[in-house]
């Protein structure tokens, strides 16, 4: 059966107010804009970083023995590392020998995905994680830093953070005062130690048999001598050296986290000097 338009029944329209659109709208902007701020407003204020926070990796030059591991590791293949050979005489007698020298060490962050690789595999500790990232450029070119770059981001690595509540400690193994006393006397008689067994550490020791005299008394046998270790002087901060470097450093608009450790290294090397001259 056909209906006409006329006999359809359709809903009656509600009409909003003018502007109640607007008026809602401005109610929700009110709403946030009179709730207390929690962003931080960088970079007046700088973010509290934790220890093991990944920003960029720094370089200890001394600890680097041109292993090539952090390059080999690396999937991105952003380590570049130069070296040559050195023949360095020997200390005391023997026969010479050959040293690897650090000639370039760089990492180009445009490539590199932070993933820590390098960091793990250093078998020297010669990488570290630091707190840094305002490291941005204008050129993707200029990101990749040397080992000068990397070295001064290594005064900026935080100490590592205390262990959790409930951690193990780390338990130090003890050697029986028996088996020291074996192996002292088997150095000083000359004779190569024997291999110890675990057994024989963590057991207690059996009394030792006496040994057997002698027929004919052999001469004793010089022992070697011995080697003093070598004890470094505590010496205190040059004070002088330390404001008159970080002063300089500030000039020249370095950050003062990065110029405060290159201060208090300058510093101590020139205590060291002085307290060895004096």
């Amino acid at each position: 059966m056909a209906i006409d338009e006329k006999d359809v029944r359709r809903p009656p329209r509600r009409r909003l107010a003018t502007g109640a659109g607007l008026v809602k709208g401005l109610g929700v902007t009110l709403k946030h804009l009179l709730r207390p701020s929690i962003t931080q407003q960088y970079p007046e204020e700088r973010p509290d970083l934790p220890p093991r926070s990944r920003g960029v990796i720094a370089l200890k030059q001394e600890n680097c023995t041109v292993c090539y591991k952090c390059s080999r590791e690396c999937p991105d293949w952003c380590i570049y590392i130069d070296a040559h050979k050195e023949t360095h005489p020997p200390a005391s007698g023997g026969k010479a020998r050959s040293v690897k020298v650090l000639d370039r060490f760089a990492i180009d962050f445009s490539l590199c995905m932070y993933c820590g690789i390098c960091v793990e595999v250093c078998p020297f500790d010669a990488l570290f994680w630091t707190p840094e990232f305002e490291y941005a450029e204008y050129s993707i070119t200029n990101l990749t830093h040397e080992k000068e770059k990397l070295e001064e981001w290594t005064y900026t690595v935080l100490p590592p953070q205390m262990l959790e509540d409930g951690a193990e400690p780390v338990v130090e193994s003890v050697v029986e005062p028996a088996v020291s006393a074996t192996l002292a006397a088997a150095a000083a008689a000359g004779a190569p130690a024997a291999p110890v067994a675990a057994s024989a550490v963590a057991a207690p020791a059996a009394p030792l048999a006496a040994p057997p005299a002698p027929e004919a008394a052999a001469p004793p046998a010089a022992a070697p001598p011995a080697v003093a270790p070598v004890q470094h002087k505590e010496v205190a901060l040059d004070q002088e050296t330390f404001d008159r470097v970080l002063a300089e450093l500030l000039e020249k608009g370095t950050s003062r986290r990065v110029a405060e450790g290159q201060a208090r290294r300058a510093a101590m090397i020139a205590a060291r000097k002085k307290a060895e001259e004096g």
